[in-house]
């Protein structure tokens, strides 16, 4: 951590440097003579300094890490009797020791000699790592500090770094989802060589439990995932009913009806509902709308449970609203004013150049915004996992209690569990089937948009 600063402080330093030397090479009379700004020729030397420092430190650290694990480890005594599995838990206990923290039970007096050498280890790398990277930049500074002139180009060379790290950027986010598609492939290949692939696409029946007696149900596991999409679909249908008619009456309002004054109060407070926490919805409708709507029920004489597939649905709609409200609002706002000039020109009504002029141009948009909720809705977990149930229902009543995707798959990975088990391998096959389920839809909300988009000239 005090090496990051310290090679962040000489950074700045270099800036400050670079600065100061463009500036010493100009005055009044030559001043449009200098090839880029002094700030540029700071960057310069900001960026030299920082990314050398920062590669070797990371390089350092790493086979540093490696090197101090395997002579750290060569001084544990009978280290051959300990399986391969426990290495890493013991090269853990060792480090816990050697940070002061360990308590009775973690304090192991054979692995002492073991904890003096990871210290003199780490000391040893921290002083040379400390010794490298000052080297390093003072070579740094020293370089490139006379390099600059005033025909050196720095803004071509600052922006071309620029360039690179937006790259880079770039390549991580692609590979980040690659890594993850992979991911679960491959851990999805693995349950179905042990389930079916047409039994859990079409299987009627979830019970991914592990039986205790072999007639127990659901002995040999049963991985029908239906019934979790339906639940997972339900849901979403029931947050849709609610999201889109007011989501988008609100966009409609907010963008041609309010006044400006009322806009500029009702859109940031209807935003707001956007940044309120997942776990906070998942509360409000476990605690407060399960239980309403089930008294509701109670009286009208309808038998309505408390973690109901209404509740869940009706919350996660009022989190969506907006979505698709700020997302219609732009849309509708980006028509070209001269379609309403001429429509309003022969003589229609506001409401008649709403329906007829406006929505039909936002259309694309406001069906690819709706999709885009529908997909956020698909993947919500903390306002399902709290607010619905655990039971895995093919059912379309919105009364009774449903599972989702989400929740089965917080549901399989809690706790300590084994990645070799069908049950626990099961939970990255929903997710796989829940991340094709949202491409899809968000591959459909492109196309809409694509095919029905008009060109305004």
């Amino acid at each position: 951590m005090y090496i990051i600063l310290a090679i962040l402080l000489c950074s700045v330093y270099g800036f400050y440097l670079g600065k100061k030397k463009s500036q010493s090479l100009i005055s009044k009379d030559n001043l449009n003579d200098l090839n880029s700004k002094p700030n540029y020729h700071g960057y310069y030397i900001f960026f030299w300094c920082l990314i050398p420092s920062i590669m070797v430190f990371i390089t350092f650290s790493i086979f540093g890490n490696i090197i101090t694990k395997y002579l750290v480890l060569d001084m544990v005594p009978d280290l051959v009797n300990v399986s391969p599995s426990n290495i890493d838990f013991l090269y853990s206990q060792i480090k816990l020791m050697a940070s002061g923290e360990a308590d009775a039970f973690s304090t192991d007096e054979k692995l002492i000699p073991a904890v003096d050498k990871y210290n003199s280890l780490q000391q040893i790398i921290t002083v040379s790592l400390s010794l490298i990277i000052l080297c390093v930049i003072s070579t740094v500074l020293t370089y490139f500090k006379n390099k600059i002139s005033l025909a050196f180009a720095a803004r071509q060379k600052v922006e071309k770094v620029f360039k690179i790290l937006l790259l880079a950027c770039s390549v991580v986010a692609i590979f980040t989802t690659i890594g993850i598609v992979l991911s679960l492939l491959f851990e999805s290949f693995r349950f179905f060589k042990s389930v079916n692939f047409f039994d859990f696409i079409f299987g009627m029946h979830w019970s991914p439990q592990i039986a205790i007696r072999e007639d127990q149900v659901g002995s040999s596991g049963a991985f029908g995932s239906l019934p979790v999409l339906s639940g997972t679909l339900l849901i979403t249908f029931i947050a849709m009913f609610i999201a889109v008619p007011i989501g988008l009456f609100s966009a409609i309002y907010l963008s041609d009806y309010a006044h400006r004054k009322v806009r500029n109060i009702v859109k940031p407070a209807l935003e707001i509902l956007a940044g309120v926490p997942t776990v906070v919805y998942g509360f409000f409708a476990a605690l407060t709308m399960g239980p309403f709507i089930r008294n509701i029920g109670e009286a009208l004489g309808l038998n309505i449970v408390s973690e109901s597939a209404l509740s869940a649905g009706l919350v996660m709609g009022v989190m969506i609203i907006p979505f698709i409200s700020s997302l219609s609002d732009d849309v509708i706002n980006a028509v070209p004013q001269r379609l309403k000039d001429g429509s309003y020109a022969l003589g229609t009504t506001k409401s008649e150049t709403m329906r007829q002029v406006i929505l039909p141009a936002a259309l694309p948009g406001i069906v690819g915004s709706i999709l885009l909720a529908v997909s956020r809705a698909i993947g919500e977990t903390m306002i399902v996992v709290m607010a619905a149930g655990m039971a895995a229902k093919l059912t379309a009543n919105p009364f009774e209690a449903v599972t989702t995707v989400t929740v089965q798959i917080v549901t399989l990975l809690v706790g300590d569990q084994e990645f070799d088990s069908p049950k626990t391998l099961a939970a990255f096959a929903l997710g796989l089937e829940l991340l094709i389920l949202t491409l899809f839809l968000n591959l459909a909300a492109l196309n809409i948009v694509k095919k029905y988009r008009e060109k305004y000239e």
